[in-house]
């Protein structure tokens, strides 16, 4: 049965995937969970680009979805077989097994349309893949569409990453309003600042206090790091990163306050 599982959400540009890479660098490092899985929800895909696994198309969860509505519409699905069957079976093809975790991206439909279809996929999926992990690590799509459709229901742990601006200040006191007015029922909800300096730290803990929901908690702040915008320019895996970089140490301390 999962233990947990955890999605990192924020405005865009805040540093969500990278953080969440590190994250799993800290999980797999710590040897407590045997079974992970990393769900990329966010429609750009950024999880393969930062640990160099090039994803294509039609190995994401959107691109099966766009060949398994071609093939419901030229009316090849047996009739005997339920969406749910289908979908399951797509989704655990679209399963990438690497040597310390699977991952999951889900990508987005192929064309006209938007998201949704995908995207109200997620319930299902991280219900029935869950079951078979230990943790589930989920890079949530940026804004707050994702929370306002319950895609974040299984959810165990709510990380918001914001930077030092007003529009991410902004965006995860939204997010803690959201999540209360659709009934999301997280046990945690924790506020990193990312590229944060530290003389304005009082600021982000003044505003995460203000936040009147009890499991909201100030995890902290982490600084700007040149090296890994050196390995992101230069397409290197982020899990090979040093454990003596500076930045790592510090996310470290955080991330041990979650696991």
């Amino acid at each position: 049965m999962v233990s947990k599982i955890i999605s990192v959400s924020g405005k865009g540009g805040v540093g969500k995937s990278t953080l969440l890479v590190l994250m799993l660098k800290h999980v797999i490092s710590s040897k407590k969970y045997n079974d992970i899985l990393v769900i990329d929800a966010d429609p750009d895909a950024n999880i393969g680009d930062i640990i160099g696994q090039e994803v294509g198309f039609k190995q994401t969860v959107g691109g099966k979805m766009t060949l398994l509505k071609d093939k419901i519409q030229k009316r090849q699905i047996p009739l005997e077989v339920s969406k749910n069957q289908i979908i399951e079976s797509e989704v655990f093809d679209a399963l990438i097994e690497l040597d310390d975790f699977d991952l999951l991206e889900m990508g987005r439909g192929e064309g006209e349309g938007c998201y949704c279809s995908v995207n109200n996929s997620l319930k299902h999926i991280i219900d029935v893949l869950s079951k078979n992990y230990d943790i589930v690590l989920i890079d949530a799509p940026a804004g707050l569409e994702h929370f306002a459709r319950r895609t974040g229901q299984d959810v165990t742990d709510l990380v918001i990453v914001t930077d030092a601006s007003k529009m991410g200040f902004h965006t995860m006191e939204r997010i803690v309003e959201v999540t209360n007015e659709v009934k999301l029922d997280f046990k945690n909800i924790l506020v990193i600042g990312n590229r944060f300096p530290e003389d304005m730290k009082n600021l982000l803990t003044e505003r995460v206090e203000k936040v009147k929901d009890s499991r909201v908690k100030f995890l902290g702040i982490l600084p700007n790091d040149d090296e890994i915008s050196k390995i992101n320019l230069l397409e290197k895996n982020l899990l090979d990163i040093s454990s003596e970089n500076s930045f790592y140490k510090s996310a470290e301390e955080l991330f041990a306050k979650i696991f």
